[in-house]
């Protein structure tokens, strides 16, 4: 049978073509359709009109999404119920749509929308035409009885719409369970989904149930099939034999070591100390996962699947089977480790000379928490005998990633000061404290490192024309930018109008540092900035400052750091760079199943947050007002890093009138004021798990 063109050949043609949309006979001969091909070819069509690479008119003639007006992406759902459309395309606007315009798209699902509207300064405004692929199959949460029918009120994901259950669809579930919903439909002009109750979990409060739920609701998978398993374990038999380290540049004589949280049960990267032509060798060396990972393989298609690896509260979900993510891959100390090295030549001030990737051998001499790190960089551990080398090593690494630090800064690199919620488990899994997550030197020096080991990849990539994954951010959205801008003014922060660079909103975080509304500052800024996501095309990483960036430092728990190391082998090798189709899909497939592993590992931690919490009702807790609404005040609490409502119905004192444009409420008879920022102290009055939501109120009102 006839070749069938492939879809850059359709999509190519449709470029070139100066007659406008056209006809599937009309695209077959300009393509040099075979007779005996072209029942494949209308089925190719069909295909890519499925996944909105191309649009079909009414009179069936056929044109790329821009051609319309159209724009393909991923529904981003805002609080109000507002949405942006993430472009596929890299470095397009978000697209504005409105709630009511959204049709039945939820978050997550891949749609295509119609620009209707564009006014310069602010993000395109778009309208649904069809939603291209449905992000989520099923959802779990609590199981409501109504007259002669059924509700499951969803909490993984939570939907925007209660999922109906028809009567006899139940499975068994009564008032109250926590339920699993295989959802059937979805509505057309408005989300109505409609579900089967495929299985009953359990009871709000059972042990674990929290973030079982998660799992399932966020359908993440758990358990390998059984030939992935066999084949990792036939891997991990063979193991390292000495013929394998053959033609690799030998690391180890270096002093070589890993920093990593003190659990870690995979370590993806390590440092090495040596002379070096300059003056200071330093070696960010990665685990070899592509030696023992082969394209097309069982286990490829599972990592590929599962996308990244899913940090949960209490567990880890791995991207690769525990007998190569912790031990064969993983670069444990006392044991030779293939690797792929960026490896760089510093002088004597700290300045990079020279950088070159290759495939390595190390042997790691020391395995350093975090916390073990600092001590030594601190001195608070003895320095002589074994650990001397060790120390000097740390010391010069410390060094120069200070140095790195400061030109990233310098460029404009922004460095949010959020607290990250570490939240502290008993034997049962229950929550026994909430805090806030050190970072520490010794944090900044591997993020240093990895960073500049991940642009030199691109880089590298970029002057060979290497088809990398890069990861991209691009600039921030114009209508959640004047909304910071706004928010930045009322603090006494101006930013400068027209284009933001990175350094303005670098500034500004720095500005606002160490003042009450220094957390707020942040979180808004960090709202305001896109998702980094994956792309084949370069747009370059705003938020780090970086002409060009990609993920090259975690190939044991994130598919495109594997993909990336794949392209290097082939150009070390020498061999031709890949020219196929599949690495723009690998890089959405990854991007989404990233948003969704993130989802669940936040999830997961407001859950905790949240049984937590349900003990202290009724205690009083300081706090910052990080948002002011109509209906009431949002306030974060310290020590918790939780937030909580205060209803305006619960100020009793007088009656409070909302001001949008001076972000504050103020009574109409005592003109007591509460505004965005201010410092308060509120009192727990209510915990709903089944909303996750926290009820406030504010202990200086009189009752």
């Amino acid at each position: 049978m006839a070749e069938i063109p492939g879809r850059n050949d359709i999509t190519r043609a449709l470029e070139e073509a100066d007659r406008g949309p056209m006809s599937a006979r009309e695209l077959a001969r300009e393509l040099g359709v075979a007779g005996d091909a072209y029942r494949g070819f209308r089925r190719r069509l069909q295909a890519m009109e499925r996944d909105g690479q191309i649009f079909r008119q009414r009179k069936g003639r056929y044109a790329l999404p821009r051609s319309f007006e159209m724009v393909t992406g991923i529904v981003d759902l805002t609080r109000s119920g507002d949405g942006f459309v993430i472009p596929e395309a890299a470095g397009d606007d978000d697209i504005y749509v409105p709630r009511r315009h959204l049709g039945s798209a939820v978050e997550g699902d891949r749609v295509a929308v119609r620009v209707e509207r564009r006014t310069p300064g602010r993000n395109p405004e778009g309208r649904l035409v069809r939603v291209l692929e449905r992000a989520w199959a099923q959802a779990v949460g609590v199981y409501h009885e109504r007259r002669g029918y059924g509700t499951v009120v969803t909490q993984e994901p939570p939907l925007p719409a209660d999922v109906f259950v028809p009567p006899g669809d139940r499975a068994g579930a009564t008032e109250g369970d926590v339920v699993l919903v295989r959802i059937e439909e979805w509505g057309t002009e408005e989300v109505r989904p409609v579900g089967v109750i495929e299985s009953v979990l359990g009871r709000p409060g059972d042990p674990g149930i929290d973030v079982l739920s998660i799992i399932l609701g966020q359908q993440l998978p758990v358990e390998f099939p059984p030939p992935v398993i066999r084949e990792a374990e036939k891997i991990a038999r063979r193991g390292l034999l000495p013929a394998d380290v053959e033609g690799r540049e030998d690391f180890r004589d270096a002093m070589c070591f890993t920093i990593d949280p003190a659990d870690a049960r995979d370590h993806d990267d390590a440092l090495s100390v040596r002379t070096g032509a300059s003056g200071l060798e330093i070696g960010v060396h990665i685990a070899d996962v592509a030696w023992y990972v082969k394209e097309g393989s069982a286990l490829d298609r599972e990592a590929l699947d599962r996308g990244t690896s899913v940090y949960l509260v209490d567990r880890v979900i791995p991207m690769l089977p525990e007998v190569l993510s912790a031990d064969l891959c993983s670069l444990v100390p006392g044991k030779d480790r293939m690797t792929l090295s960026v490896v760089v030549d510093f002088d004597e001030k700290g300045n990079a000379r020279e950088s070159r990737v290759v495939r390595g051998v190390i042997r790691s001499a020391h395995r350093l928490a975090y916390e073990d790190a600092q001590a030594l960089l601190d001195g608070k551990r003895p320095d002589g005998g074994a650990d001397r080398a060790l120390v000097d090593a740390l010391r010069q690494v410390a060094t120069v990633a200070r140095r790195l630090r400061k030109a990233r800064q310098k460029a404009g690199a922004v460095d949010f000061s959020i607290p990250e919620a570490e939240v502290v488990l008993d034997e049962d899994g229950e929550p026994v404290e909430i805090r806030a997550r050190q970072r520490l030197e010794a944090h900044r020096i591997i993020e240093d490192l990895m960073i500049f080991a991940n642009e030199t990849v691109a880089r590298i990539g970029l002057s060979e024309g290497l088809p990398l994954l890069f990861r991209i951010h691009e600039d921030p959205d114009p209508d959640r930018l004047e909304n910071l801008r706004e928010l930045a003014a009322y603090f006494g922060h101006p930013l400068p109008a027209g284009a933001i660079r990175p350094l303005d909103l670098s500034r500004l975080v720095d500005q606002a540092r160490g003042k009450p509304h220094e957390a707020l500052i942040s979180a808004v800024t960090l709202r305001t900035m896109k998702r980094a996501r994956y792309s084949t095309e370069n747009v370059g990483h705003f938020g780090l400052a970086s002409e060009a960036y990609v993920h090259f430092t975690s190939p044991i728990r994130r598919y495109p750091d594997l993909a990336v190391h794949r392209e290097l082998v082939r150009w070390l090798k020498g061999a031709p760079p890949r020219t196929d189709e599949t690495l723009r899909e690998v890089a959405r497939h990854s991007s989404d199943m990233e948003r969704r592993a993130q989802d669940a590992e936040r999830e997961s931690v407001e859950a905790k947050t949240m049984r937590f919490m349900q003990r202290h009702v009724g205690d009083e807790f300081d706090g910052t007002i990080t948002g002011v609404t109509s209906f009431g005040l949002f306030v974060q609490m310290d020590g918790v890093l939780a937030e909580g409502l205060v209803r305006l119905g619960s100020l009793v004192d007088d009656y409070y009138a909302f001001d949008a444009d001076a972000h504050r409420v103020m009574g109409r008879r005592t003109r007591k004021t509460y505004r965005l920022g201010d410092r308060t102290r509120a009192r727990v009055v209510r915990v709903d798990t089944e909303s996750r939501t926290i009820d406030l109120e504010l202990v200086d009102v009189g009752a």
